[in-house]
């Protein structure tokens, strides 16, 4: 069904089951598009892992804007579900308003911090994945030349960059990294032209391998590396299918394993509010190696990009995380 009042679309995937658990009532709210073959897609598969093998309904709704998400939640909240997971940091402050008046409902936020008593809010270690990007980059990279561009310019995205840096320079000190912001308003994220903009600038000044995190501005910057016959980075869900034989891999933030765990702890009555961070150790971030990407991964370079996992894994490696006040050299 729609609702016209809030512009957005809700829809309920009903199922049966013949437990205590066929009661609970489950919810999402993506930010933007489910479909954007990056941040909130990855949400989505977590939706769809848990539906199809819980058989649970899962309502599922979109907004575009801080003030139509406490709508939504509000919504929501009064047809009595159990939890709602909400994707992005830019629904924050919904979150933590609209929880205060259900606190019965529990919320996840995930990507962002909300209080209350009936909060969860999952953080991912950014700086562990974009630490593997940047030494398979580095391996790649004929010229030691290589790229990172960002969406908005806000500290989430400037982690990607230092880890991505600490990585590429733990191969070779002497690679240069140039760096680009494309804008400091949530525009940033859908901006695909301005995107391959940048990622043209930078391959013409010699850098062969990008990086961006950069939602759906980050296709461009893939499309545009391919055209160039350049190497790309995805982010966030697994992109190496977009443009096999350009995209060297991509750095995994499990937003699904996010919202699957946040739906299964629920069921199985393991809630806990509070806030938790998860990484490489906990299968929050990653790197994709699969079919689309094999013949640009050597042997050699698989075996030193998970001895770089391993070594951040055991502790024996410590990314610097940007957020938390390190100063961080690019």
């Amino acid at each position: 069904m729609t609702l016209n009042k809030f512009g957005f679309g809700l829809i309920a995937m009903l199922a049966a089951a013949g437990t205590h658990a066929a009661d609970l009532k489950l919810a999402i709210v993506y930010d933007g598009s489910k479909f954007d073959r990056s941040f909130s897609q990855s949400a989505s598969d977590g939706v769809e892992r848990f539906k199809k093998e819980t058989r649970l309904p899962v309502l599922e709704a979109q907004v575009n804007s801080s003030t139509q998400s406490e709508q939504v939640l509000r919504s929501l909240a009064r047809k009595n579900v159990d939890m709602i997971a909400v994707i992005s940091f830019a629904q924050a402050q919904a979150v933590q308003t609209v929880a205060a008046e259900f606190p019965k409902v529990k919320f996840v936020l995930i990507d962002g911090v909300a209080k209350g008593a009936n909060v969860k809010s999952v953080l991912f270690k950014e700086e562990e994945g974009s630490y593997l990007a940047g030494v398979a980059a580095a391996l790649a990279s004929k010229s030691k030349k290589i790229g990172f561009i960002g969406g908005m310019d806000i500290p989430l995205i400037r982690a990607f960059a230092c880890g991505y840096a600490q990585g590429a320079k733990s191969v070779d000190a002497k690679v240069e990294l140039t760096q680009n912001m494309v804008g400091t308003t949530s525009a940033a994220w859908n901006d695909p032209a301005r995107g391959g903009e940048l990622a043209r600038a930078q391959f013409e000044r010699g850098v062969d391998v990008v990086f961006g995190a950069a939602g759906g501005t980050g296709l461009g910057i893939l499309q545009t590396a391919k055209e160039k016959g350049k190497l790309a980075i995805g982010v966030n869900s697994n992109q190496n299918y977009l443009y096999p034989g350009t995209m060297l891999t991509s750095m995994l933030k499990r937003v699904d394993n996010a919202v699957y765990d946040s739906f299964t702890q629920l069921k199985n009555g393991q809630f806990q509010a509070g806030t938790t961070s998860v990484g490489l150790k906990e299968g929050g971030v990653d790197w994709a190696l699969d079919k689309d990407n094999r013949a640009l991964i050597s042997d050699a370079a698989e075996k030193r990009i998970n001895a770089a996992k391993q070594d951040i894994i055991s502790g024996k490696v410590k990314v610097v995380d940007y957020r938390a006040g390190n100063s961080c050299s690019i």
